[in-house]
């Protein structure tokens, strides 16, 4: 693979768009009908040329941060089949490079009439690869793809379309998604339209509705904190929010990233020593998504997303987290981190109640309907799931995918079969129900101690008994193991978790008082 091809290093900044650089010259151009015998030989030329360009027109960071571990396999019948270690990489190149690629392979291959991407398969030779379903792949994507503003628009692949309710199929097709300024892939069905609205989430969809239509003007909403649970639509509004925005006609810089693949992009522009260009792409920016806060990891990390946080919001633009919790109860990020998240405004997403359930079982019934007209769910087995069915609207989504797959296979599903089913999904939820945030929660409350203390070093006897009480209602309520209940407590050892039980299994059997305080935390915690 040549390495001098394309523009030095130190000349472009991580993410940076297309360059106008000078054409590679073609040598000894294969086409599908000849050169191609032996097959290595002939590939592995087409792949240097390849290289080479994409090298010359992304630069050497964009190219091996994507393109690196790109293999060819022998064209043939107008296809060129690439394949790639990861489904995010597949994803991602096939989201932002795509029209890249193919216009690169028909000059380099006469005949190509369009390029696959696959995930090569872990199993040894290497030969087999997995044909991913290309429902992400775009029609079209702008030569400017990763510019500083995109401009163009991106429309939905033909699977999309095809799998998508006739209601959302318009909705794509009146508004395609463009793509934002860099970051993690937006799912196209995550918009407001398809964001049920109820009593839980009515507050925080209408922050996230001006932030997302108002532009500057939104920006006394920053930083913008939203905490829930799982399964409750956090990534869902999030995205909804980045998918309107990157629609405005000012055209903002959104950028939508995971926690994780925060700490990714940093690692590797600390590792290529790029750390100061990747820090002025991301203060060049308008709007700032963190989804998944919680799992910020990293001393050096957690202070530069600090810094971020505030030249983002001294300059005026948004910011917007979400994390299972609330800020200041996210003990592993750094304190001036949870500061500054917690100066803003914070919103909860609640559990969905009766009528929120049973709107978000209508919409998946309708949506089913509009792709099979054979396809009915009456009104009393609506009423029956989201009355019996009461935990997240993921639960809700499970419960109708469980019908839904019955209908696909001809199984009527009677009375009986309902009550079996629902059976199942209750009392699998009641036994995970039980969270260790929810004991935290109760337990702090109860003896007037924060989350945080329990958590802690802390060896005083009003914080021991707590943390000791916590411990146990965590080994009789939850089905953690003692090593993950340590963890869970600050990274303690097992064994101060057993001892924390078996103390408390002791004195209970004594103390009646004790007997009826665990009793009534219990019970708070089960309601």
């Amino acid at each position: 693979m040549q390495q001098g091809a394309g523009r030095s290093a130190d000349t472009l900044p991580i993410w940076s768009g297309r360059h106008d650089a000078a054409r590679v010259t073609k040598d000894n151009t294969n086409d599908f009908g000849g050169g191609m015998a032996s097959g290595g030989t002939g590939t592995a030329d087409i792949m240097e040329r390849v290289n080479a360009r994409l090298k010359a027109q992304l630069g050497q960071d964009i190219f091996a941060s994507w393109f690196q571990r790109m293999k060819l396999e022998a064209p043939g019948k107008g296809v060129c089949r690439i394949t790639v270690p990861t489904a995010f990489l597949r994803s991602w190149i096939q989201s932002h490079y795509h029209e890249l690629l193919t216009e690169i392979f028909r000059e380099e291959v006469p005949g190509t009439l369009r390029v696959d991407i696959a995930v090569r398969s872990a199993v040894r030779g290497g030969g087999v690869t997995i044909r991913q379903p290309r429902v992400a792949e775009p029609e079209s994507v702008p030569a400017s793809v990763v510019s500083a503003r995109p401009a163009a628009q991106i429309g939905e692949s033909r699977a999309a379309r095809s799998a998508a309710p006739a209601e959302a199929r318009q909705m794509f097709d009146a508004a395609p998604a463009p793509t934002p300024t860099f970051g993690s892939p937006l799912d196209p069905r995550y918009v407001f339209d398809t964001l049920v609205e109820g009593s839980s989430n009515r507050v925080a969809l209408a922050a996230g509705r001006a932030i997302a239509e108002n532009g500057p003007q939104s920006v006394r909403f920053n930083p913008l904190f939203i905490h829930a649970a799982v399964g409750l639509g956090k990534t869902h509004l999030l995205q909804a929010i980045a998918n309107a925005a990157i629609r405005r006609e000012d055209k903002p810089r959104v950028v939508y990233l995971t926690a994780e693949y925060f700490m990714w992009r940093f690692a590797t522009a600390i590792r290529d020593n790029r750390a100061l260009d990747l820090k002025e792409t991301l203060r060049g920016i308008d709007i700032l998504i963190i989804d998944d806060t919680q799992f910020l990891q990293g001393k050096s990390i957690q202070q530069e997303f600090c810094h971020l946080l505030n030249a983002l919001i001294d300059s005026a633009k948004q910011v917007i987290c979400a994390a299972d919790r609330p800020a200041m109860e996210l003990e592993s990020l750094d304190p001036r981190v949870r500061s500054r998240l917690s100066n803003g405004i914070t919103l909860e997403l609640a559990a969905p109640d009766y009528e929120m359930r049973r709107s978000i079982i209508r919409t998946r019934a309708a949506a089913m309907r509009a792709e099979d007209s054979s396809f009915d769910m009456p009104d009393g087995v609506i009423d029956t799931i989201a009355q019996r069915v009461a935990g997240s609207g993921r639960d809700l989504e499970g419960a109708f995918n469980q019908i839904a797959f019955r209908h696909s296979l001809g199984q009527p599903l009677s009375a009986e079969h309902l009550d079996d089913l629902l059976s199942q999904l209750t009392r699998a939820n009641s036994e995970r129900r039980v969270r260790i945030e929810d004991i935290l929660k109760f337990v702090s409350r109860h003896y007037n101690v924060t989350r945080t203390d329990i958590l802690s070093a802390r060896r005083t006897r009003t914080i021991v008994r707590p943390r000791q009480i916590a411990m146990y209602l965590a080994k009789t309520m939850t089905p953690r193991s003692l090593p993950e209940i340590g963890r869970r407590f600050g990274g303690r050892d097992h064994t101060t978790v057993l001892h924390a039980v078996r103390k408390i299994e002791g004195e209970r059997a004594k103390d009646d008082k004790l007997s009826e305080e665990l009793d009534i935390i219990r019970r708070m915690i089960e309601e």
